[in-house]
């Protein structure tokens, strides 16, 4: 709880980055220049996870010539992964909203402003997102919009709704609010995903605390008056990184599921997570035969529903190695 004590700002804009000293300057020029916020109280913080690069000296730059009407503070988090970059910025927060941007995600002029006013409006709502537009560095390939989603990439219409935590319908981590009570009350400090680390492909990071914050009795909203612009080079759309990335979302998915789930129901949620993905891989299979080497789409979501049929066993393993550790 002591984290709450030290919250006394209306909200806190928090920068997870890794080498992140060529991307840093283009959000921290649209922070800078944000709309209607004369009356709010805010800041900016960068956690710099580790990097190998200028991050430091970037930010330094940049606070240089921080007006006094917020402040822009630095933080190395030397234990890697973006979990623990989250971890490290919601700590440091003073904010008692929290809106986290990742490094290639751009706001709106907008951004900050819509995102305040709608926490004000909802007072259950423990977190909400909005709209995240993709900005290509190159054309992606053709029906890439069946797996935008997968790519932090989120247009889902006009009107204000719900997500469906249940089901694991979520927004990402980029571009997300959440409100630092219900973080603090509820996440705990150590996570069960870290995010991508050498070696290391699972992902599910974005998705852990937030079903926490949803389990504990808060709503995450969708609200379409944020926008957000998520670059997108050109290496992220070639075969072996959607692969990748295709892949290291489905193995997340038990333990995801198994989140809030009492022991007696673990193995129910093993066997069904296995059983369903595996009508999903034959599914797929015969809709897309003969096609899959040629069809980057059909291929990337086979890879996922592969990657998910084989989350049991992820999970199993790491469950083996932390009782023999």
């Amino acid at each position: 709880m002591t984290e709450l004590l030290n919250a006394s700002l209306d909200i806190t804009v928090a920068i997870p980055t890794y080498n992140g000293a060529t991307r840093l300057p283009k959000i921290l020029d649209r922070l800078f220049t944000q709309m209607r916020i004369a009356n709010l109280n805010w800041e900016i913080i960068v956690v710099d996870n580790n990097s190998s690069d200028n991050t430091c000296q970037v930010v330094e730059n940049y606070q240089k010539i921080c007006n006094s009407n917020f402040s822009l503070r630095y933080f190395l988090e030397t234990e890697q992964g973006a979990a623990f970059a989250r971890l490290r910025a919601v700590r440091e927060a003073r904010g008692e909203l929290i809106a986290f941007l990742d490094d290639d995600n751009l706001p709106d002029p907008n951004w900050l402003a819509e995102a305040y006013a709608f926490g004000t409006e909802h007072p259950q709502a423990g977190a909400w997102s909005g709209q995240i537009h993709g900005d290509f560095e190159v054309k992606p390939p053709e029906k890439f919009e069946r797996i935008q989603a997968f790519l932090a990439i989120r247009e889902h219409g006009i009107e204000p709704h719900l997500f469906d935590p249940d089901n694991l319908r979520l927004p990402p981590g980029a571009a997300l609010v959440v409100r630092k009570q219900a973080w603090c009350e509820n996440v705990p400090q150590r996570p069960k995903l870290s995010g991508k680390l050498p070696g290391i492909l699972v992902q599910g990071d974005d998705y852990e605390p937030l079903l926490y914050i949803h389990y504990a009795g808060w709503q995450i909203w969708y609200n379409p008056t944020m926008h957000t612009y998520h670059q997108i080079p050109h290496w992220r759309l070639e075969k072996d990184y959607l692969l990748t990335l295709a892949r290291g979302c489905g193995l997340c998915i038990c333990q995801l599921r198994l989140i809030n789930t009492k022991n007696w129901q673990k193995p129910i949620v093993l066997v069904r997570t296995f059983l369903g993905n595996l009508r999903r891989v034959l599914e797929h299979l015969i809709k897309y035969r003969g096609h899959l080497k040629s069809d980057l789409i059909a291929l990337f979501e086979m890879q996922f529903y592969l990657g998910s049929m084989m989350s049991p066993f992820y999970c199993l393993k790491r469950t083996i190695r932390k009782l023999t550790d």
